[in-house]
């Protein structure tokens, strides 16, 4: 049993039932019927894809594989054989739910832009008002003969705090070795 044949009945009913369907799921209370009982599980992939990718030496990972994505990954490589087979066991788990992930129908779907909160109330969170920039409007001050509206400087007393903090931050203070204003990088030798 595949997430693809589990997901799919609860979609194709909802599909077939038309506009009074499209109604019933659009409301919250459909919604929260729906999802209030899950249609699969991860332990049910991992059960039905572990006996598929047993039978198949091609998915198979080898310790080699396995040392090389550690490397890539800046990782430590497995101190024991017990550590390493474990690896391995948590690397073919992983494998499967992105398998099984690869395998949902996604046609007619469209894709992301990016990963926020899209509904109604998300995009007022989001937009920014008269409110959240009135702050700013009203510290404008008018100059000129036609009373141009212009951003006052700030000095050290009327700048924020974390403004201060960030211009007297040194960044030379965690250097190793500096000489002047500038630090020092050694390089290895050219032989």
């Amino acid at each position: 049993m595949s997430f693809r044949a589990t997901c799919r009945p609860v979609l194709c009913n909802a599909m077939s039932l038309g506009r009074l369907g499209r109604a019933l799921l659009s409301s919250q209370s459909a919604a929260h019927q729906m999802l209030s009982r899950p249609t699969w599980s991860t332990a049910s992939l991992l059960e039905s894809d572990a006996r598929q990718d047993q039978d198949t030496p091609s998915n198979a990972i080898t310790p080699a594989q396995l040392h090389h994505l550690l490397r890539l990954a800046a990782l430590p490589l497995p101190k024991s054989p017990d550590d390493q087979a474990k690896m391995l066991a948590t690397l073919r788990h992983q494998l499967l739910f992105v398998h099984a992930v690869q395998r949902v129908d996604t046609a007619g779907i469209e894709p992301l832009a990016a990963i926020r909160d899209e509904t109604a109330q998300g995009l007022g969170e989001a937009t920014i008002g008269l409110d959240h920039v009135q702050p700013a409007l009203d510290a404008e001050i008018p100059r000129g003969h036609y009373g141009r509206p212009r951003r006052p400087r700030h000095d050290s007393n009327t700048a924020p705090k974390a403004q201060v903090d960030e211009e007297k931050w040194d960044p030379l203070a965690l250097a190793s070795k500096r000489v002047g204003k500038y630090f020092v990088v050694e390089s290895a030798q050219r032989q």
